[in-house]
């Protein structure tokens, strides 16, 4: 399948993931397991993957970031 992006990250919002985690004093495996509290499987080396914009993240795994992150959903694309 080709690809519909033209650059090599496959996200916008893994820079502000890593900085509202980073604030928030949390680290990727407490994301994680955090995530995992809400059904929403995403292990530690996907979270580093997302944050450096090497994996494409789900609508599910936006939402449930956003939330324990405690950050709006303008935030993580930087409308805000």
């Amino acid at each position: 399948m080709k690809r519909i992006i033209d650059t090599e990250n496959t996200n916008i919002i893994g820079p502000k993931i890593k900085e509202a985690r980073t604030s928030a004093g949390m680290s990727q495996k407490e994301l994680s397991e955090k995530l995992e509290l809400m059904a929403v499987y995403t292990c530690r080396g996907s979270i580093s993957r997302i944050e450096n914009g090497k994996r494409a993240v789900t609508d599910i795994e936006i939402d449930a970031i956003s939330k324990i992150l405690d950050v709006s959903l303008d935030f993580l694309f930087g409308r805000e």
